[in-house]
């Protein structure tokens, strides 16, 4: 409380735990921002901003595998292709940045958000006295009909699943992760794979999602982790594009006009 705020009611209006700011002090969860500087890396810095402590190194290391996993997927994903036109139209870097993360919904950068509600529903089924397989299939069947973490359009097998589930499962060894959520998942691939010519594997959002439950995030956080993570990408798309010389750019070539139907 002070003359400006007498009362305390404008501090209290405005109260966090994630930080402290007062002339010449800056804490980021206690922690005087002069001490993680030079110490603490990024990923540790998402951890600690999010959940309040510092991750062990195993933790970190396992959360930064997810996040790198899913940095970029080519300017064919919607979002990529939207950072590269706003680009183009003269918004600026943030403005096209801004655009691209605003496109990451419920059917493009929602699916790892889904996968872990889809592995924790498998989990509570199995708490509640179900064996795994048949928690696993009466999650499924409760699901709609599009299924999020398994299958991909483009790939008949994810390359980002073997090394992410890899990891995991030494993460599980060692220790540092309990394994439900990819006892959950695999689980649900097993029985997805069964009695078809072509299985449908887990994907980027299925193998990190159960990185993201594993640690200990919550659902939501599997989306705002993944939209940390691909708006690495963004930039990136956008940069380049900034650097093309084109203008408006549309989405598809100027050659080619939509077709008209009545």
């Amino acid at each position: 409380m002070n003359d400006i705020d007498p009362t305390g009611a404008v501090a209290a209006w405005w109260s966090t735990a994630i930080s402290r700011m007062e002339p010449g002090v800056i804490e980021l969860r206690g922690r005087p921002v002069q001490d993680l500087i030079g110490t603490t890396g990024l990923t540790s810095m998402i951890w600690l901003m999010l959940r309040g402590d510092l991750p062990t190194a195993r933790q970190a290391a396992l959360l930064e595998a997810a996040l790198v996993a899913s940095v970029d997927h080519g300017p064919q994903a919607p979002s990529i292709a939207i950072a590269r036109m706003a680009a183009t139209c003269g918004v600026g870097l943030n403005n096209a940045v801004a655009s691209a993360v605003n496109t990451l919904g419920d059917g493009h950068g929602g699916a790892g958000e889904q996968c872990v509600q889809l592995l924790d529903d498998v989990l509570e089924r199995e708490a509640a006295g179900l064996d795994l397989r048949t928690a696993a299939e009466q999650a499924i069947a409760a699901w709609p009909r599009y299924l999020p973490g398994f299958g991909h359009r483009f790939h008949p097998r994810d390359p980002r699943r073997d090394p992410l589930l890899a990891l995991v499962r030494d993460a599980v060894r060692d220790g540092v992760v309990p394994g439900d959520h990819l006892r959950a998942g695999e689980s649900v691939e097993t029985l997805l794979a069964e009695g078809r010519d072509r299985p449908v594997p887990m994907n980027i959002d299925g193998a990190t999602a159960i990185i993201y439950a594993e640690l200990g995030f919550a659902a939501p956080l599997a989306r705002g982790l993944f939209v940390l993570s691909r708006s690495i990408g963004i930039l990136a798309h956008a940069w380049e594009e900034t650097q093309s010389g084109q203008r408006n750019k549309g989405p598809i070539p100027r050659a080619i006009l939509p077709a008209h139907h009545a």
